[in-house]
């Protein structure tokens, strides 16, 4: 019996690293259909590299069948990998779980992540992941990338604020007077989609940057006739 699951588990390894992504995608169904422990390590190591989301996606799956103690420590180990994959993925990965006993591995220096595919998944993850009592202080840290990058990323990070509800409110409001009207702007799209979440964010993102930085006239310097 022991040699028929170490087979069927060589067998999935083997199938994780195949040139045809169907294939890849079949390993990690299979990996999920029956966990095995004796597969985190490996499943964890594809999510690194695995260049299909569709792939990367059941990957994550599996490795949330598996017992949350097994992964949760290996996922944790990923968060200070070099490869932005990899945090990305363990990021993604932890939310799914919901084991908040990681918590404290979403640091601060994950939610502002140079990469921005790192950042938008620890947003995701620690509006997951954050424990009671903690949500103002998150949404304080969240707030401080208001106005970072182009209209997806502000997108990903305005629902990580909403999904915080009131906590977020307060910190909106310091950044509607922060100094930069692309910051302003952001905070006050995020406070729209807050009051109504079926609000398009694309068009009060652009509303909003109308108000805060409304286009100056030129002075007209001639001479009236």
């Amino acid at each position: 019996m022991y040699e028929e699951v170490l087979t069927m588990t060589q067998t999935i390894t083997t199938a994780l690293h195949a040139p045809d992504p169907s294939t890849r995608l079949r390993a990690a169904m299979a990996a999920g259909t029956e966990p095995d422990p004796l597969l985190v390590d490996d499943l964890i190591a594809r999510c690194a590299v695995e260049p299909d989301f569709f792939v990367r996606d059941m990957l994550t799956w599996a490795l949330t069948r598996l017992p949350a103690q097994v992964t949760v420590p290996r996922l944790v180990d990923e968060l200070v990998s070099d490869a932005p994959q990899a945090r990305s993925q363990a990021l993604h990965t932890l939310s799914k779980v919901g084991d908040r006993s990681a918590w404290p591995a979403v640091t601060a220096d994950l939610l502002h992540d140079a990469d921005p595919e790192v950042a938008r998944t620890a947003w995701r993850a620690a509006v997951a992941l954050v424990p009671a009592g903690e949500e103002l202080a998150l949404a304080g840290e969240l707030a401080r990338e208001l106005g970072r990058g182009p209209i997806d990323v502000q997108r990903s990070l305005s629902r990580a604020l909403a999904a915080l509800g009131e906590a977020s409110l307060d910190a909106l409001a310091t950044a509607r007077r922060h100094r930069t009207p692309r910051v302003r702007a952001h905070a006050a799209a995020t406070t729209r989609i807050l009051d109504d979440p079926d609000s398009d964010f694309a068009y009060e993102l652009e509303r909003a940057a109308k108000l805060t930085n409304p286009v100056v006239p030129e002075h007209d310097s001639s001479t009236p006739c």
